[in-house]
């Protein structure tokens, strides 16, 4: 029996004139994220795209987990491909369909017929669909208007398609379409969250994090790492930035206030994150940062670190508490990872009272009390990249 994955876009549609150029990164993305799996075959109709295999045995159930985590696709249903006769799509969807309909009590038959030559109407094929159905599960009853499973018959140029239930896909835009950007990643639960979700809406990822041995461990790293994988199963390949911090951090320490440790030592990461950004022409930062979750975070502080940027800074997590926050963490598999105790260069040189209302002129004559620009240049010098995929 035939399989295909019929895909829906939906927030493509909407694009109008530009809709083709973001259907056509849309099914790059979907080639490459099932290439592991065999050669498939992509086809775009109105707006549904068609995955179907070009090879025996390939592993559908794998296929559709990787489907379901790309991002710019509403719905996917995995669906029986058969021939445009009644007969034959009778028979072999009361067989396809048996893995669904014994566990459902009400059901219902839709019927799409673009291919306007086939002999029967819509409505006349849920009839005769439905009436194979209820012959072959007696159990069932129609119902509507509120039905627990919709089977959904669609006549096309070349073939029938036949499917159930639809599973919800990642939603948000496909990667790229929105450009590129670099994320400052920690190992703690913000961060990844924020990468998810600026890769939801069409951003393709670098990510950039600070290291700090001895302070800080080889495990540490290999935790952020990990966290960059998990992302990339959603966003996609994500390029690795390492930076050794280490010299920076005991600079901050020996040559400015306490109190602004955390502040200086932001705005340094922030102006190294933006160098490496335009490297490789990337667009935008983005950080995990959550309006008064911690001191380096209220309104006056994130003001500071801001004044060194002079490209977007985007926080998608700035409005959202921690809970709301830790329920995407758990949704989409990083909190785990994310609370086991290796601690990241943030907290390692954390001040005893940090400044919560800081005066930007204050701070900047503090950071350029020393000259910080040789520890950055030789920070960046020393930068190591990986590529992270799932």
């Amino acid at each position: 029996m035939r399989e295909a994955i019929l895909i829906k876009t939906g927030e493509i549609a909407l694009k109008g004139l530009n809709r083709h150029t973001f259907e056509q990164i849309l099914v790059k993305n979907i080639r490459f994220r099932l290439k592991k799996f065999g050669k498939v075959n992509i086809t775009k109709s109105q707006s549904t795209i068609r995955v179907e295999p070009k090879e025996e045995n390939m592993d559908f159930d794998e296929m559709a987990q990787a489907i379901s985590k790309i991002f710019g696709i509403s719905a996917f249903s995995r669906t029986l491909v058969t021939k445009k006769n009644l007969d034959v799509i009778k028979q072999e969807a009361v067989e396809y369909l048996k893995d669904q309909l014994p566990y459902v009590q009400t059901f219902k038959v839709e019927a799409k017929r673009s291919d306007k030559q086939f002999p029967y109407t819509s409505p006349q094929l849920q009839q005769e669909l439905g009436g194979a159905l209820l012959e072959a599960y007696p159990h069932l009853k129609v119902d509507v208007h509120h039905p627990q499973l919709t089977v959904t018959v669609e006549i096309r140029d070349e073939h029938a398609y036949v499917h159930g239930a639809q599973t919800p896909g990642a939603g948000g835009m496909p990667v790229s379409s929105s450009g590129k950007a670099m994320v400052l990643i920690s190992g703690g639960i913000d961060s990844p969250v924020a990468a998810y979700m600026m890769a939801k809406r069409g951003l393709l990822l670098h990510a950039i994090h600070f290291q700090s041995p001895p302070y800080t461990s080889d495990r540490a790293l290999e935790k952020v790492e990990t966290l960059c994988k998990i992302v990339s199963q959603y966003s996609g390949r994500i390029q690795f930035h390492c930076v050794p911090f280490t010299e920076i951090q005991e600079a901050i320490r020996e040559h400015c206030p306490e109190e602004l440790f955390t502040l200086i030592m932001r705005r340094l990461m922030m102006e190294i994150a933006q160098r490496e950004s335009e490297k490789y022409e990337l667009q935008a930062l983005i950080t995990g940062e959550s309006l008064g979750q911690v001191a380096s975070q209220t309104i006056g502080a994130l003001g500071v670190t801001d004044a060194v940027a002079h490209m977007p800074v985007f926080r998608p997590l700035i409005g959202m508490d921690k809970e709301e926050i830790i329920q995407i963490s758990r949704q989409i598999g990083t909190f785990e990872t994310s609370i086991l105790p290796y601690e990241d260069c943030c907290t390692v040189f954390t001040p005893r009272h940090p400044k919560t209302k800081p005066n930007l002129k204050v701070v900047e004559e503090a950071q350029n009390a020393f000259d910080f620009e040789p520890l950055i240049q030789r920070a960046m010098d020393g930068i190591t990249l990986t590529m992270l995929h799932p």
